[in-house]
């Protein structure tokens, strides 16, 4: 690990260690926006991590910011940190001021649409969003769709386009955002919008996986470690160990495979790339989060253990901006695209 990434872990550990403990992450999910955490991260600018510094970024390399959400993922930080990083991203690759403040994105499910309008005052947008990540705490959405033919994002106030909020699993809020014409405040074309915003937020999702995933891991060496059985630790047991040694090659896995799509993704995000990552990541969720839990034993079950807080998330987080299956799927499709003389380079790049 470089000097700048130890010292960024530093800090990003030094910041979730003081405003991200149990009572923060309890009363999230109750509903109570963490002011102190959001505000610790904006002093730092973590929020703007992924921009550049003309911007009004950190001036951070993109695998910085990453490694920055990743840690965030580690410690279970219950706030918008990547939507407000992807919403940034795609303001700044159209062009676009990014405001301050946390940012969400719409549409995020897989078959809706956003109608963009022309009208006598400027551009409108008009429709029904549901799942928004965070759609009832974040003040502007960044939007994709298409107007006049062309593939645009644009900004929009959520003032007044809330319609109802659900949770995941993870007990992060998911908002239905109804907008009825709502001015877009700006916009700007960008090629496959849409795409991009799915593809962005899969390697998003991706990351925060990977940090998850590294955290399950932690919490189960310790607990086996410490788990005392028939006069011994049950780290000791052969069972166990392999156990241990499967789940810590999922995580070796997912690791990779995020490390490769983010590398892949500085300037925009690598389809390719991006969707080994996001059917590895979530392949290792569904396993890795199993095993924890089969680690633990009954505590692993309780909400006295802090495991649930990385294996809820593991679980909301592969289904969000497309499956494992999804993604497996569109990987076949571009293989297929690309030929069979193309297969060998594309996979020796990886």
């Amino acid at each position: 690990m470089s000097a700048l990434r130890s010292d960024l872990q530093m800090t990003v550990d030094r910041i979730f260690g003081a405003h991200c403990d149990r009572p923060v992450r309890e009363s999230a999910e109750a509903g109570t926006w963490p002011a102190a955490l959001w505000q610790a991260l904006e002093q730092v600018g973590l929020d703007r991590a992924a921009l550049p510094e003309a911007a009004g970024g950190a001036g951070m390399e993109f695998e910085d910011a990453m490694f920055a959400l990743r840690r965030s993922a580690y410690h279970a930080a219950p706030l918008p940190l990547a939507e407000t990083m992807l919403a940034g991203r795609l303001l700044c690759a159209a062009g676009l001021a990014v405001p301050q403040g946390a940012l969400t994105l719409a549409p995020v499910r897989n078959g809706e649409r956003l109608e963009f309008l022309r009208g006598v005052s400027g551009a409108t947008v008009r429709g029904t969003v549901r799942r928004v990540p965070w759609g009832d705490v974040c003040a502007h959405a960044v939007v994709a769709g298409v107007l006049d033919g062309k593939d645009v994002v644009g900004l929009v106030s959520t003032t007044g386009a809330l319609r109802g909020t659900e949770k995941n699993l993870a007990g992060e809020p998911r908002a239905i955002l109804a907008f009825e014409r709502t001015p877009l405040l700006a916009f700007a074309p960008l090629d496959g919008a849409l795409a991009r915003l799915e593809t962005e937020g899969a390697l998003c999702r991706s990351v925060q996986m990977a940090g998850a995933l590294e955290r399950a891991l932690e919490y189960s060496l310790l607990y086996a470690n410490e788990r005392v059985q028939f006069g011994r630790p049950i780290a000791k047991f052969q069972a166990i160990q392999h156990m241990l040694a499967q789940l810590a090659g999922q995580v070796a896995a997912a690791s990779a495979a995020a490390d490769a799509a983010v590398e892949a993704s500085a300037l925009a995000p690598d389809e390719f790339a991006v969707a080994v990552a996001k059917a590895r990541t979530g392949e290792a969720a569904g396993k890795g989060a199993e095993i924890a839990h089969q680690v633990h034993g009954a505590m692993g079950y309780t909400r006295e253990h802090n495991l649930h807080y990385s294996t809820r998330r593991l679980w909301s987080w592969r289904d969000e901006f497309g499956n494992e299956t999804c993604w497996q799927s569109r990987l076949g499709r571009l293989v297929a695209g690309q030929g069979a003389d193309a297969l060998w380079p594309m996979l020796s790049r990886l």
